[in-house]
């Protein structure tokens, strides 16, 4: 197979440092697979912007974002806003992992690197919020805000479980935000929300069936809203959200558009791929087939495997 040059942009305190302790082994995995790799180490937020925009500039035939679900968010940043772009490879080595859950790509990283040697990609869409990207998905509301407020430190440390650390902490002093949405293809809405998610995939926050009809290839968001309910409600919609049967209950509004806008009169925080993206007001749009991303040819590699 011919060889080709990628750029591999990882950071090293994902995953509980497990990059920083695997990075010899797994260069010398791509090396053999005909990938020559050079590396960069991201050092601060946005750092993985920077570098990625500079690979697609330099002409890197891929380039290999290793980390969690932040650190993938910055890379496609950084490639997006090129005319052409990289095939894009995914070493989940973060905490939640939500995007390579979904295409299903192995967590163990021995497979993951294995499977971007076979070279073999598929096309996704990426959103869109004004002048900032995300490939998995942007959401607003209280409990949003859980994935940036836990200290990075604190994830290295404990993993999943710090998530759910911030959200205990949280979640007594949870309030509803009055939001207006307007969509493509439906009636404009408006009234009071706990939450509002626009996916590109159904893994979202570690719940693998949070928006079990969304698919990162077919041109559509799926928008999820939450209705103003109170901490039982709330709890008896998340036990149903683990099983992906949380659509049909009433407090929750689904449907899907390529364009959505959304509004408030209140300071709301806004999450993309699980990092801090501003706040709202805005427009949201989908970039069909954008990114090309290594994924198993057979459709048959997993995430848990």
């Amino acid at each position: 197979m011919e060889k080709i040059r990628a750029r591999l942009i990882y950071n090293p305190t994902s995953g509980r440092e497990e990059m920083r302790r695997r990075l010899p082994y797994i260069l010398q995995r791509l090396e053999q697979g005909g990938i020559e790799t050079s590396c960069h180490a991201t050092e601060a937020k946005g750092d993985a912007i920077s570098a990625a925009s500079e690979a697609v500039e330099r002409g890197y035939d891929l380039i290999i974002a290793a980390g969690g679900d932040g650190t993938l968010n910055e890379v496609v940043n950084g490639m997006s806003g090129h005319a052409i772009r990289p095939a894009l490879g995914v070493l989940p080595m973060g905490t939640s992992n939500d995007f390579a859950r979904a295409l299903g790509i192995p967590k163990r990283w021995q497979s993951a690197v294995d499977l971007i040697v076979k070279r073999h990609s598929r096309p996704v869409d990426i959103g869109i919020a004004d002048d900032s990207y995300f490939i998995n998905i942007a959401g607003g509301g209280f409990l949003t805000d859980l994935s940036y407020e836990v200290p990075s430190r604190l994830k290295t440390m404990i993993g999943q479980l710090a998530y759910y650390v911030k959200g205990f902490e949280k979640i007594t002093h949870f309030r509803p935000t009055n939001l207006r949405i307007s969509a493509e293809g439906h009636e404009d809405i408006e009234g009071e929300f706990m939450l509002f998610l626009i996916a590109n995939s159904p893994s979202i926050a570690g719940f693998e069936k949070l928006a079990p009809q969304a698919m990162p290839d077919d041109g559509l968001f799926d928008v999820l809203a939450m209705k103003k309910c109170n901490l039982a409600e709330m709890i008896r919609i998340a036990s149903m959200a683990v099983r992906g049967e949380h659509l049909n209950d009433p407090h929750m509004i689904h449907f899907q558009t390529s364009r959505i806008v959304v509004e408030t009169d209140d300071r709301v925080q806004l999450n993309l791929d699980g990092e801090y993206g501003g706040t709202l007001p805005r427009t949201f749009s989908v970039l069909p087939a954008h990114l090309r991303v290594m994924v198993d040819e057979d459709g048959n590699s997993s995430y848990h495997r």
